[in-house]
């Protein structure tokens, strides 16, 4: 964080915001005002650079075609490889998870090159689609609660040796593995398959990104009513019987 405060970037609304991913930046944005927090944010389409002085970047999920666009013009750009370099925080999403990878199939059924910012590759599951409420448990060394979200994916995704499961999966598929993970993570990346938007069903999750960008333990407190009514309406709905 600057003197001139926090800086999120949200990165190509234009091809990466299905399922309403762009919640995840007014999320953010939100709870870091509520703390009163110095907060600007950047929303940058895919014909700008990407800046590389950002605190917190969040990239959502897409289609096929634009997420091999958003591949090649962030590979082309390399701004965001240069911000995760000088330790900035990074949450992705679905197509957004897939990109920063070592590599995912593209809307060609070819093999397109990710950024490698996370160990993980990603594959076309040959199955049906993983659709529906995903209820998990979270990597207990981040130290938060379950993770609700919703899943629309084809894709599975696979973790090398560097990659940490993001969370466990009680309820839905997650990475489509069979093993029972769901996303990955690193100290600063993280990817995940889940919607909602994912950060208004897990308000703890925008916290902590939020602490490692200011490089503290805890925040202040703010009021979670709404968020605990979101969480505790989701939860029942993925745990009630089909």
């Amino acid at each position: 964080m600057s003197n001139n405060g926090l800086r999120l970037v949200w990165v190509y609304p234009d091809l990466l915001s299905t399922y309403g991913d762009q919640g995840n930046a007014l999320v953010v944005e939100r709870r870091a005002r509520q703390r009163g927090l110095d907060v600007s944010r950047v929303d940058v389409r895919s014909d700008q650079p990407i800046p590389t002085s950002g605190d917190i970047y969040l990239i959502g999920g897409g289609e096929d075609r634009p997420q091999r666009l958003a591949a090649e013009r962030l590979r082309r750009d390399g701004g965001l490889s240069r911000a995760a370099s000088n330790g900035a925080i990074i949450f992705s999403v679905c197509a957004g998870y897939q990109i920063l990878g070592h590599e995912f199939i593209n809307d060609l059924g070819e093999r397109e090159p990710g950024l490698g910012l996370l160990d993980v590759v990603s594959t076309r599951g040959e199955g049906e689609r993983c659709v529906g409420d995903v209820l998990g448990d979270l990597d207990p060394a981040l130290g938060l609660p379950p993770l609700t979200g919703f899943e629309n994916h084809q894709g599975v995704t696979h973790l090398g040796p560097t990659a940490r499961p993001f969370a466990r999966t009680r309820i839905g598929r997650g990475n489509g593995t069979g093993d029972g993970t769901e996303g990955a993570y690193n100290d600063t990346v993280f990817g995940t398959y889940m919607h909602g938007p994912v950060l208004a069903r897990n308000p703890l999750i925008a916290d902590h990104l939020l602490k490692l960008a200011l490089d503290v333990n805890a925040l202040p407190p703010c009021d979670d009513r709404w968020y605990e009514a979101l969480r505790a309406e989701r939860i029942a709905a993925a745990t009630q019987p089909a």
